[in-house]
């Protein structure tokens, strides 16, 4: 059995503006044409129809009253006040076959006043009307230029032009409304902590104004907690340095009766704690630095050529290829994710395109339910990741971290053949 698709609600608040109105307008529209010709069109168009049968009545009744002698003046003055032609000669002219509304109106209440049915003959260019009356069978021509009541383009007439006003109404004030809104959405998109983020003006609807100064202080606040933290960050982690220093110095002071095997496991210690501290200040210093414009392609070679196992380089674009980014940072999440591949795979090659960086290995790959769960710190899968394989336990924390902060998006997805595909798009 096919499925059936509902139709999706409109995404932009123009749209779904526009929609609600739209609904709105069109039920008032149709509300007031019912209206419109309930009281208004179909009592004026009987009060006509009445009219125009007295009208005709009266003109035969006065016709067949007047002396022989007056009746040429009285036809005269009949056709040209009232477009009346009375002939007395009878002519054999066919029925009208199409009663349009008005016109069977008026043969009804023809009916009505001369007692029984009266129907109207078309000629060539009026219609007519028998009308018996005081032993003479008078006809009378009158203009068929009646114009028609037309319900249906009435309708369509006004639902166009409301849809009109409808439209450019909504669209000035949801353009009113919506503009500080996608400044505010733009700003968030975008905020990433920076102290220097251009504050939104405080102007337009109270409700507005409000909803910019309170996302004015909490992206300040925010910005303060940020730096305050890396900050600190940065502080304790070059303040553990000094006493690091003097462990590794009384290691080295200890007298040779101290089992070696002792020693080696506290300098394994003093070397994981040290990897600690080096990540929290590339980590603290990244998240401040500011971008520039730089080479690529030469400056990902650079860092590469650093490895003494064969990192395979790729680029697809030339060597004068710039872009604005922020060289530490991007040097320590390059270096994260190859030495992640290189722990995990074995294999790792790095695609280099416009504004995008692949890193690729050949390792076991990361299941999907655990690809958001990595970027965690110190988060290790079981089955392909563990204490054995080295590491901190936050490179791909500090990798996440950083693209944060510089408004890069990192994902992560399967290679082909197998492995794993780490992408950093950085512009």
């Amino acid at each position: 059995m096919a499925e059936v698709s509902l139709p999706r609600r409109p995404a932009t608040l123009l749209a779904r503006t526009n929609l609600i109105l739209s609904v709105g307008a069109l039920l008032i529209v149709v509300i007031a044409t019912v209206a419109m010709y309930a009281f208004v069109i179909d009592p004026i168009s009987e009060q006509s129809a009445d009219d125009e049968a007295a009208l005709l009545v009266l003109t035969a009744q006065t016709w067949v009253e007047l002396p022989p002698e007056a009746r040429p003046y009285f036809e005269l003055e009949m056709a040209e006040s009232h477009d009346l032609i009375i002939s007395e000669a009878r002519q054999n002219l066919p029925e009208l076959e199409t009663y349009p509304q008005y016109f069977d109106l008026l043969s009804e209440q023809l009916g009505q006043r001369l007692g029984g049915p009266v129907p109207l003959l078309a000629g060539d260019d009026l219609l007519w009307v028998d009308v018996p009356m005081g032993g003479f069978e008078l006809q009378i021509g009158f203009s068929a230029q009646r114009r028609e009541t037309q319900p249906l383009y009435v309708a369509m007439v006004i639902v166009g032009l409301g849809a009109a006003i409808v439209f450019f109404t909504s669209l000035f004030i949801v353009q009113r409304i919506a503009r500080p809104l996608v400044k505010v959405a733009e700003q968030a998109e975008h905020f990433r902590g920076a102290s220097e983020i251009e504050p939104l003006p405080e102007t337009g609807p109270e409700e507005l104004a409000s909803l910019a100064r309170n996302f004015n202080t909490m992206a300040q606040e925010i910005a303060s907690l940020l730096s305050n933290r890396t900050t600190l960050l940065a502080g304790i982690s070059h303040d553990l340095r000094t006493p690091l220093t003097r462990m590794r110095l009384a290691l080295a002071l200890l007298p040779d009766s101290v089992d070696p095997q002792l020693i080696l496991r506290f300098e394994r210690n003093l070397e994981s704690m040290d990897e600690l501290i080096g990540d929290a200040l590339r980590f603290a210093r990244g998240t401040s630095e500011v971008p520039q414009q730089v080479e690529v392609c030469p400056f990902v070679q650079e860092v590469l050529n650093s490895y003494e196992q064969g990192v395979r380089f790729a680029p697809s674009v030339a060597d004068q290829y710039h872009a604005l980014i922020a060289p530490s940072a991007f040097r320590r999440v390059l270096m994260n994710l190859v030495d992640n591949g290189l722990r995990h795979g074995g294999e790792v090659v790095v695609h280099l395109q416009p504004g995008c960086l692949e890193v690729t290995d050949n390792g076991p790959g990361i299941p999907e339910e655990y690809r958001e769960q990595v970027f965690q710190p110190f988060f290790r899968i079981d089955s392909s990741r563990s204490s054995s394989t080295g590491g901190s336990g936050l490179g791909l924390a500090i990798v996440q971290q950083l693209c944060q902060a510089h408004g890069w998006q990192i994902a992560i997805d399967d290679a082909s053949p197998g492995g794993t595909r780490v992408t950093l798009r950085f512009a």
